[in-house]
């Protein structure tokens, strides 16, 4: 299993127990870690013993800033956002598919079936956040990103990404053009990107399965009926996604998974 992570030296303890949560998780699969970036992180050898202890493969991929010298880039804009978006540019060539996944999440039950989902002719699949997501919310993206055709507005946080039509499909001239025609308009530059470009090529997942966002538990729970409560999450769920500016390796969270996240960040700094 391909994983794909985009980090700095800030956030490597949440990235290792993102991948510990996937290793607990997801038994008897073999793990690739691919983590991108354009100077060597300086904790390197914390990151590569760490795999080494759980038998994953660790596989840094470096980028050249000079190659986005041309690139559109404001504040909003930095050089960054593009490393997602090209990331198959730099990826080795015999890499069918690979899972991105953003590091404010927590993989609680196997992702196998996740990773083994038929994309057909699609080139991304990820979730649309349905429960908090209205038809005019969607048609509003649809219109403010000129992509009528999306059948929804989708979050780029967990997103399995098919590698061979991707390189076909998906060129750095495209993005560029599309970010200096529309960057008054963009409110999440990587993830209005894809959208605005791709958006009709991804194949829906359910993010109550596979994108829960843990800030709306309540909401879950109402708009399922009540079926989609704490019990039903722990067994069904796979993974939770701490959205939003509150997360949970601040001492100050208090949302309802946290305890279950410190819980999972200990023992992987245990390893």
């Amino acid at each position: 299993m391909n994983l794909l992570f985009a980090i700095d030296d800030n956030v490597v303890d949440q990235l290792l127990t993102t991948v510990y949560s996937i290793k607990m998780n997801t038994p008897n699969t073999p793990l690739a870690v691919y983590v991108i970036q354009d100077t060597r992180l300086l904790q390197t050898d914390k990151i590569t013993n760490f795999c080494q202890k759980l038998n994953i493969e660790y596989h840094p991929v470096m980028i050249d800033k000079s190659l986005f010298k041309d690139a559109p880039v404001t504040d909003r804009y930095p050089t960054t956002i593009y490393y997602r978006l090209l990331a198959h540019k730099y990826l080795p060539t015999n890499i069918d598919r690979i899972l991105y996944l953003d590091i404010d999440i927590l993989v609680i039950n196997d992702l196998l079936p996740l990773y083994n989902l038929d994309m057909g002719d699609n080139l991304y699949a990820a979730a649309n956040h349905a429960v908090t997501t209205t038809d005019l919310t969607d048609s509003f993206n649809k219109i403010r990103l000129g992509n009528s055709e999306a059948e929804s507005y989708y979050n780029s946080g967990v997103m399995l990404m098919n590698l061979p039509l991707i390189r076909e499909q998906v060129k750095a001239d495209d993005i560029f053009t599309y970010i200096n025609e529309n960057k008054n308009t963009l409110l999440l530059p990587d993830q209005d990107v894809l959208n605005g470009l791709y958006g009709h090529q991804f194949k829906r997942i359910p993010d109550e399965i596979y994108n829960y966002d843990a800030r709306m538990s309540v909401v879950y729970q109402t708009w399922s009926g009540g079926k989609w409560n704490l019990d039903w999450v722990i067994k069904h769920s796979v993974i939770l996604h701490f959205c939003g500016r509150d997360k949970p390796w601040k001492s100050e969270y208090r949302g309802r998974y946290s305890g279950l996240y410190k819980h999972y960040s200990h023992l992987a700094q245990l390893v």
